[in-house]
């Protein structure tokens, strides 16, 4: 592992001596929609971040956490499961079971679950990660911002790649593409692609001697275009995954900080997910407009089990419950010498969507969008806990067979492998519609003016499906089959003025309104948990942001800058939290935080060869209103006051069509608060990524890669538990490294 570093070293020094400063190449042009139009990403109005083909070939990018990680006030956190990814954008967060902090769309179609987010990200064409509210354009959860997420679309040609990699876990991937012309006269294209991922995980568990992390993953696309005509394109898309991995090997300790407890669940824990996600896209040209219409439909299912508080071995519970009212109580059930616990959860959500919308053409002159949005989603969800017998976890479905505990005594003999202390089940049938359109014109020849409206209206009806034999601890609160039936509804306005004062500066303002939607928390949690915030319903969170900007392409395009400094006041903040009792995992709300902060971005050619690109963003948060007073003045849950990067390549040709690259990312994350009470802050956390290779265009190539090259070791989440001095950690993958082999056909 020394030599790989040094070896990466000497590469950046020698890139840093080749420069060569008259050089007159110039900084590659990015092309952005980020309004719903073709336009410079020095054009745009938006604090966005564009990565192009070549710089998510560049930087490895192959799932979201690898662009968040070089995006400024961006970050992601992962842990629990496969589906708890949350996406945190200028200070505005998701959590547990919540909604997304942001709109992520995949060629235009809007993701209906966040359980997708944490997906492996193959032949993809371009990506735009919007910060502040993006509602009026881009529609639900765009509170936070927007991401656009493009894969490649069938091309002319037929073409094809392979590539193969192999990893330190160990482990191996393959992934790869086809596409081309299915008819002679090219008015139907394809394309193909796939990705599958096997290795062993990174992790230890020091009690089951073997990786607390394994990872496997297959998923592929296929998209078909149809040009009907010179004016009608059809655009279908169909994408399948799956992937299994573990769960729950939580680390419980007091501080956010703490590396040194090991991983030691007896249950090494389970994890399935697997998403269907199928859309219809069409565009129409009317001559004054496009008329394009988005139909969509996504099916995800997500099973979790494993270990349960206090995350340690039955023989180490034991003694930690050995004076327990509790612990005693399952021990007389169970006649077990030992008291353990174990828990499940089993999620399914369907759902269907249809956008139209109204573009005009014109390039002068008035421009506006009109559209309307709706979405049907069926959501089901079951928490519940059991008593962990040595035998491994029960996974609870949907349609879980009754067991209580007379089930499990025959003879005087517990029979069952995993008693169900109980299961907390609901049903959710939400339907939201949206009517949307925006406005832009010159008011001069060096101002433009634009004013964005949406208005959006989510109703949610809730059933609780928990039957009687499963309300343990007894709550009257939870009746079978009651339903319950809430809306939320909001104007999501946004006004912009854009001034270019010259040919290379732009600068611009804006006021904007964001919004998503409340929800529920399993039934009877209200009333069972004792936590300032924590109800059966959660509110609707409503973010108002001010913020101003500028960006300029200098030095005859060798030097791209920009700027922005906002401000959001956001209502009903969400926190997480979970109960022991209930063993529910809950969101919370905080009446109001205040974010400010700056992001300041740019790349620039040191030569021909060498590129350097830089990021900083900086969030300060604090609690203003809440419904406990010890939190006022306290920073946001979730948020990282400073978070940096520096990315350094050298390309360039070494012999006929080959070309050697090598390329290393600094990320930086600041001190991060992890929930309301500020009882601990994780310290900052330094990374370093690189990658470096040969590549002959069009042909084939060969890289190898280093991620956290420095071995940090680090908790990518820390959660309250149930008692002080017992929270939840997840841990940071240590250092890993690999080689991938790419063949172009």
């Amino acid at each position: 592992m020394n030599h790989t570093r040094n070896l990466l070293s000497v590469g950046v020094i020698t890139a840093l001596f080749a420069t060569d400063i008259m050089a007159q190449a110039t900084l590659e042009e990015v092309v952005v929609t980020a309004r719903k139009r073709s336009e410079t990403l020095a054009e745009s109005p938006i604090s966005v971040k564009a990565f192009t083909e070549s710089e998510i070939r560049a930087t490895g990018i192959q799932t979201p956490q690898d662009f968040v990680d070089l995006t400024p006030n961006v970050t992601l956190v992962q842990t629990q499961s496969t589906g708890n990814s949350f996406l945190n954008i200028r200070g505005v967060s998701s959590a547990r079971n919540s909604d997304l902090a942001a709109a992520i769309l995949i060629d235009g179609v809007l993701l209906s679950n966040p359980t997708q987010l944490n997906q492996q990200l193959f032949d993809i064409q371009q990506i735009e990660v919007m910060r502040g509210p993006q509602g009026a354009l881009y529609g639900r959860n765009a509170i936070g911002g927007a991401i656009k997420i493009e894969t490649k679309a069938p091309g002319d040609e037929q073409e094809a790649e392979i590539r193969v990699g192999a990893e330190s876990a160990p482990g191996y991937s393959v992934k790869g593409y086809i596409g081309g012309p299915l008819t002679d006269d090219g008015s139907v294209k394809y394309r193909l692609a796939g990705s599958f991922i096997d290795h062993d995980g990174y992790l230890d568990n020091a009690y089951l001697n073997e990786e607390a992390d394994p990872y496997k993953d297959t998923s592929f696309r296929a998209r078909l275009n149809w040009d009907v005509s010179e004016t009608l394109t059809t655009d279908f898309r169909v994408s399948h995954s799956k992937l299994e991995t573990q769960a729950f090997y939580f680390v419980i300790d007091a501080e956010a900080d703490d590396t040194d407890t090991p991983i030691q669940v007896n249950n090494p824990g389970y994890n399935e997910r697997e998403f269907t996600s199928a859309s219809f896209k069409f565009d129409w040209d009317l001559g004054f407009a496009t008329l394009t219409g988005i139909t969509s439909y996504d099916d995800v299912t997500e099973i979790s089990s494993g270990d349960n508080f206090n995350f340690l071995p039955r023989e180490a519970t034991y003694n930690f419950f050995n004076n327990d009212p509790f612990g005693a109580y399952i021990k007389f059930l169970t006649g077990d010498d030992y008291t353990d616990l174990s828990q499940n959860q089993f999620l399914e959500v369907e759902s269907l969507s249809q956008e139209i919308r109204l573009t005009s053409n014109n390039e002068t002159g008035i421009r506006w969008i009109a559209g309307a949005y709706a979405i049907q989603t069926d959501r089901y969800i079951s928490t519940g806990g059991q008593i962990d017998r040595g035998l491994g976890v029960y996974n609870v479905e949907k349609n879980f067979r009754p067991q209580i505990f007379s089930d499990y005594f025959a003879d005087g003999v517990v029979n069952d492998i995993s008693p169900q202390l109980g299961v907390l089940a609901d049903e959710q049938d939400n339907f939201a519609w949206a009517v949307f359109g925006q406005v832009a014109f010159d008011a001069t020849d060096n101002v433009e003016v634009s004013f964005s409206l949406r208005y959006d209206d989510d109703t949610r009806e809730n059933t609780t499906l928990t039957p009687l034999e499963y309300n343990v601890p007894f709550n009257v609160d939870i009746v079978f089959g009651e339903t319950r039936k809430e809306s939320w509804d909001a104007l999501q306005p946004k006004l912009t003025v854009r001034w270019r004062p010259s040919d290379d500066w732009m600068v611009y303002a804006d006021a904007s309104r964001g919004f998503r939607s409340g929800g529920y928390n399993q039934t009877g949690v209200g009333s069972a948990v004792n936590y300032p915030g924590i109800e059966d319903i959660f509110d609707e969170q409503i973010a108002d942001t001010y913020e101003i900007g500028a960006k300029g392409d200098l030095m005859d395009g060798k030097l791209r800058l920009s700027a922005a400094a906002y401000h959001t006041i956001l209502e009903g903040t969400y926190f997480f939290y979970y109960d022991a009792v209930t063993n529910t995992q809950n969101l919370g709300s905080i009446d109001e935080v205040e974010y400010t902060g700056l992001e300041v971005e740019g790349s620039v050619l040191l030569g021909e060869f060498v590129t350097l690109s830089f990021g900083l963003g900086l969030t300060d948060s604090e609690i203003t209103k809440a419904p406990a007073a010890q939190w006022l003045g306290n920073q946001a849950p979730l948020v990282s006051e400073v978070t940096g990067n520096i990315g350094l390549q050298y390309r360039a040709p070494v012999s006929g069509d080959m070309e050697f690259f090598i390329r290393g990312d600094y990320q930086h994350l600041g001190d991060t608060w992890w929930e309301p009470n500020n009882d601990s802050s994780r310290s900052p956390v330094n990374l370093l990524d690189a990658r470096m290779g040969l590549e002959v265009v069009d042909d084939w190539g060969v890289t190898v890669w280093v991620k956290n090259a420095f071995d940090e070791e680090y908790n990518t989440e820390y959660s309250p538990g149930p008692a002080p001095g017992f929270n939840f950690l997840w841990r940071a993958q240590p250092v890993r490294y690999g080689i991938e082999l790419t063949k172009w056909f």
